[in-house]
């Protein structure tokens, strides 16, 4: 029995050693958790015109929406949305939170476009990132924050009206219905998840 238990102690300390090598060897070769967006292979163009992938974002807690730039009606909302959040983040001592708008329209919504707009709308402090991917990029993260959009003209989508919260490692921990919301909730997940 004596000897049962030794083994025992000596298999759980090689067990959870062996677990820290991997989470080492993870960190090290740069992996991420299976359901991170820093997986994701597809390359976006920010306001400033440069190329960016989601995982040079890594170590920042993320507040994300989707919209178009022409948009009339929900758009303008999730702007403003968003804006407020960050603004009780801000008054609550929340630092080093990226608030990221992606474009679902990315023919016409072009760097520079983007960039007017993001003027427009004073959001150009660096807290701030517009991107603009290929239509197979947008659709894939699309795909990832559940929101559906469907081109309905030229110049119109239908879409859902989602802001989406990931952690310092890309995985999507909180999401909330935008629109005129009610921002407190989102407020406090935003501050939990940036103290973690």
């Amino acid at each position: 029995m004596k000897y049962f238990s030794i083994l025992m102690i000596a298999f759980l300390l090689f067990s959870c050693q062996e677990n820290n090598t991997l989470e080492n060897q993870l960190e090290e070769t740069g992996k991420f958790d299976e359901l991170s967006i820093y997986q994701l292979p597809s390359v976006w163009n920010t306001q400033h015109g440069e190329s960016i992938e989601f995982k040079d974002l890594k170590g920042k807690p993320l507040v994300v929406v989707m919209i178009y730039i022409s948009c009339k009606t929900a758009c303008p909302r999730l702007v403003a949305d968003m804006r407020m959040i960050e603004e009780k983040v801000s008054l609550k001592k929340g630092k080093n939170i990226q608030y990221v708008l992606v474009s679902i329209d990315p023919i016409n919504d072009t760097p520079e476009k983007l960039k007017a707009f993001a003027k427009e709308n004073g959001m150009e402090d660096q807290k701030w990132l517009f991107l603009q991917g290929t239509e197979d990029g947008v659709r894939d993260f699309a795909n990832i924050v559940a929101v559906k959009y469907k081109q309905i003209n030229p110049i119109d989508f239908s879409h859902s009206n989602i802001i989406s919260v990931f952690d310092k490692d890309g995985v999507m921990q909180y999401q909330k219905e935008g629109l005129g919301l009610e921002n407190d909730e989102i407020v406090n997940k935003i501050l939990i998840i940036a103290k973690q």
